[in-house]
């Protein structure tokens, strides 16, 4: 098993010639991200209170929900950049997972820097864990050469 890390960013970006269960499986992914981004930006609270947990009736809550909103639509707009990516130039595909597991580590420090208060453990959080594991296995295995079968 050999990782080669100029996958990340290939010399021919049209084609992937990795595992496919490493593509279906962060089409998959990300489509989860399209879910979630809907539901921030959609939902009347944002997913503040339904699904997180924080206090909307205090003041300022309409901001919360403002903000939650605006994550949404950003969430929406970088997963609707990596789908174009990931259809239109398949060699991306290690960038793209390396992406998305960075985004974990990030919600984790900012976290730390900044904890939110909430009356339950928001999904997010709980499954951040996982989240980066997944994707970083995912990330391993789309730098992965594959052999290849001679005649």
């Amino acid at each position: 098993m050999k990782l080669d890390i100029k996958k990340i960013l290939p010399k021919d970006p049209s084609s992937y010639n990795g595992f496919r269960p490493v593509r279906i499986l962060l089409a998959i992914y990300m489509f989860v991200i399209v879910v979630r981004s809907c539901i921030h930006f959609f939902t009347a609270d944002g997913g503040a209170n339904s699904i997180a947990g924080i206090d909307i009736s205090v003041e300022g809550g309409d901001n919360i929900i403002a903000i939650f909103h605006q994550w949404g639509a950003m969430q929406l707009l970088l997963v609707l950049l990596l789908y174009a990516l990931f259809f239109k130039y398949p060699g991306l595909t290690p960038l793209i997972t390396l992406t998305l597991v960075i985004e974990p580590i990030f919600r984790l420090i900012s976290g730390k820097i900044m904890p939110v208060t909430t009356e339950r453990t928001p999904p997010g959080e709980s499954l951040n864990g996982l989240s980066f594991l997944v994707l970083a296995a995912l990330f391993i295995a789309s730098l992965i050469e594959k052999a290849v079968k001679s005649e």
